[in-house]
């Protein structure tokens, strides 16, 4: 049971500064009573034969996406898949990734979308948390798989390639290409490449699409919640249906035949919604990025002419430092849209005269989000922006600033930021105490979603975000937290003790270093490969550690707590053994 379901009491109308830039039609949106795969219909049926997906070489119209879609749903549904099933899709940005989610969303399953650079523990804990017993995985990542199937209760495993989807001859040369690199994938009567599984519809009768609706659970994204344990976050459609109302038809306006640039993985709350739902809703078409080359950032914007780009700091640092092509045009790019990290002032400035001097007509701005919300929750966009902030809420949400007993604090003071949204998650599956913690009844009769982060906002509505109230890394747009990272680091058999800091990093913006205590009698010189390894088999690769620095203690303060801020200017070397 969660907390939506406890309560029913009487509820005080919330307001806010920042409704002045929305009409009335905008704030009291009514979310149709539909599900995503809905969604998608009425989008082929009034856009059949434009793009839906680019990928690699590879048109695919919105007819055709149905048509993938309803395969898929077949063979689904002949393996034993029906409401409230969970499969566990761990793929990078392939168009089969589309077709299983939607396709389970028509039978009333619950896609959980996963990492597909976790590290096999990491996809062993994914798979069992959730009880999956379907997985779609990428062929490339049968050896993370390999040693960890046992430990699951996996009946079936869909296999799919990088070159399922992209045009012919390119799908040669890449096959080509991989001879010899990969693990050989065995002969296994519950192993079936994605081909395989879609010939369980061939000759198969239409899957009769049974009504569910918007509050029916959707989508797990894995986030580490406020406190830094890894969660799995249950996504009803109508966060889904509310954001691509939200950001692509009110703020961004997007229109049939614009094009989104989707580098945000699916896996991500703001890449599923923003960079593809919401495309797919509103007759645009998205460009699927399987794999990003910082270095031809600028090769890949000239190939594909986005409207929109949606990413991290990083991204759009990369893009500005990229020479392949000097006198690019960006006049085609209309929205650029920074999330998931703070955008530095200076790194504002320069991507602004950037795409001044290749003549867009878009300015950078910023938005907010977390996984609890399905992504974005703020933004500031064309005529509504101020340089600094992560803009307005969106309409129909809903931001105070508050302090530790609660009370809303005036405009300009700093505090927690806490939202409130139809879009908010349903609850972290089979964790109730951590969902009620998350979400909270506050006075005025409304759930609100505690974020754990520090801002402010102005008399405007403008929100301005000042950092973290708890410890948490930010590398490349993905959170880390510390304390997921040290407990795996502490398990290893010759660790004592462990503590991870964020330090700065030219591209990526901050990423993980380790300070270790090793037991008696334990020594640096035969350990430090050893933890290296581990933490390449424990932990995503965003999450390793870039530096490791081993110590007889760590420094403490007065409360004889551990002192991370000694800690991050700390540049010192090992001590001595």
């Amino acid at each position: 049971m969660s907390i939506f379901d406890i309560f029913r009491g009487r509820k005080t109308k919330l307001k806010g500064v920042w409704e002045k830039y929305y009409t009335k039609d905008e704030l009291n949106y009514d979310i149709p009573n539909i599900t995503m795969y809905e969604q998608i219909l009425l989008s082929e049926n009034k856009y059949p034969h434009l793009t839906a997906i680019k990928y690699l070489g590879t048109n695919i119209s919105y007819r055709k996406l149905v048509r993938n879609i309803e395969r898929a749903a077949i063979s689904f549904k002949k393996m034993g898949v029906g409401k409230g099933d969970i499969v566990t899709i761990c793929l990078p940005n392939f168009p089969e990734a589309l077709y299983c989610l939607y396709a389970l969303n028509k039978l009333g399953a619950i896609a959980n979308m996963t990492h597909p650079l976790s590290s096999e523990n990491e996809l062993r804990d994914a798979v069992n948390s959730v009880n999956s017993k379907i997985l779609v995985m990428c062929n490339q990542f049968y050896n993370k798989l390999e040693p960890i199937i046992n430990e699951t209760k996996l009946e079936h495993v869909i296999f799919v390639k990088a070159s399922d989807s992209m045009n012919p001859f390119l799908g040669l040369l890449y096959n080509i290409s991989c001879i010899g690199k990969f693990k050989k994938i065995p002969i296994k009567h519950y192993f079936m490449t994605y081909k395989h599984f879609i010939r369980k519809s061939f000759y198969e009768p239409y899957v009769k699409y049974r009504k569910f609706g918007k509050n029916q659970p959707a989508v797990i994204i894995h986030s580490g919640g406020t406190s830094g344990t890894p969660k799995n976050v249950v996504i009803q459609n109508r966060a889904f249906i509310l954001g691509a109302k939200q950001t692509g038809d009110t703020c961004l306006h997007l229109k049939p035949g614009d094009s989104c640039l989707a580098i945000m993985p699916n896996f991500h709350g703001f890449g599923l919604s923003v960079c593809m739902h919401t495309a797919l809703t509103l007759g645009c078409y998205t460009t699927l990025v399987p794999q990003f080359d910082a270095k031809k950032f600028d090769v890949l914007f000239n190939k594909t002419k986005p409207t929109v780009v949606l990413g991290v700091p990083t991204l759009f640092e990369a893009l500005i430092n990229n020479t392949n092509i000097p006198d690019i045009d960006l006049s085609y790019l209309k929205f650029v849209v920074s999330g998931g990290d703070t955008l530095p002032k200076t790194l504002e400035n320069r991507v602004n005269e950037y795409l001044k001097k290749h003549n867009s007509s878009a300015i950078i701005t910023q938005g907010y989000g977390l996984s609890e919300a399905l992504a974005a929750v703020s933004l500031c966009y064309p005529g509504v922006q101020k340089s600094g902030s992560i803009g307005i809420p969106l309409p129909g949400n809903y931001i105070k600033i508050i302090n530790s007993n609660r009370e809303e604090l005036p405009f300009g003071e700093v505090g927690e930021i806490v939202i409130h949204s139809k879009a908010l998650m349903m609850g972290y599956l089979n964790n109730e105490s951590e969902t009620n913690e998350t979400l909270q009844i506050h006075d005025d009769g409304h759930i609100w979603l505690h974020t754990g982060d520090l801002g402010y906002m102005d008399e405007d509505g403008f929100i301005f975000y000042k950092g973290r109230s708890k410890r948490m890394i930010i590398t490349s747009g993905y959170n880390v937290y510390p304390s997921h990272v040290e407990d795996i680091i502490e398990n290893h058999p010759d660790v004592l003790q462990c503590t991870v800091v964020g330090i700065p990093h030219p591209y990526k913006q901050e990423v993980c270093k380790a300070f270790i205590v090793l037991k008696s009698g334990r020594q640096n010189f035969f350990v430090k490969a050893s933890v290296k390894e581990y933490c390449k088999k424990n932990l995503a690769k965003y999450m390793i550690p870039q530096e490791y620095v081993f110590r007889k203690q760590l420094p403490k303060t007065k409360l004889g707590k551990v002192d991370f801020k000694t800690l991050q200017e700390d540049k010192g070397e090992d001590d001595d053994e």
